[in-house]
């Protein structure tokens, strides 16, 4: 049985090019035989994460929904923008109300998490991969070591969808198979 990977960019900006990387990655994770689905932040609008707003009317419908996505998926592979060496707001926002949702969805539990980054810049968006990934550890998910940082992205994706230099694209297909191989060897939901 394939892994059910889970794909989420962290931008809904027109043009993205962390949309693109989660593409590549969407592209690369299904031709090493996963079984993919790709989301958009946009189909699952939240408020910011408010106590009060929690206590008064409860975690919001778009966040169960996308808690039940993660707990649906063996693997999750994020793609974020990096925002002043950080985790851009919707991502923040999205993971920490994930969290909020009742724990019988178990959305982190067991969950095994890739990270890529793409941005114009030369060090390709990794500076905000740190915070994700203890964000992410800190919530019970488990996290590839390799990652994918993809730089001056407005020019680094070819027509095939996938990045043109070659240190890159291999970047990219050696994160796809961590994830991959952590949940064949077990450590994962797979």
């Amino acid at each position: 049985m394939p892994a059910k990977i889970l794909i989420m960019p962290g931008s809904v900006r027109t043009g993205s090019y962390n949309v693109s990387l989660a593409q590549a990655a969407n592209k690369v994770l299904a031709e090493m035989g996963a079984e993919t689905t790709m989301i958009s932040l946009g189909d699952y609008p939240l408020p910011l994460v408010d106590e009060d707003l929690k206590k008064d009317k409860g975690v919001p419908d778009n966040a169960i929904k996308l808690a039940r996505q993660f707990a649906a998926h063996d693997g999750l592979f994020i793609a974020s923008p990096e925002y002043n060496s950080s985790i851009p707001p919707l991502v923040k926002n999205a993971l920490d109300w994930v969290s909020l949702a009742p724990k019988d969805i178990k959305a982190y539990s067991g969950l095994t998490v890739a990270l890529g980054a793409a941005s114009n810049g030369a060090l390709g968006g990794i500076r905000g991969l740190y915070h994700l990934r203890s964000v992410l550890m800190n919530v019970g998910a488990q996290i590839v070591t390799e990652q994918a940082g993809i730089s001056r992205a407005a020019t680094a994706f070819g027509e095939d969808g996938l990045p043109t230099d070659e240190r890159q694209r291999t970047l990219l297909e050696k994160t796809c198979r961590s994830l991959l191989d952590h949940l064949v060897e077990g450590r994962g939901r797979a």
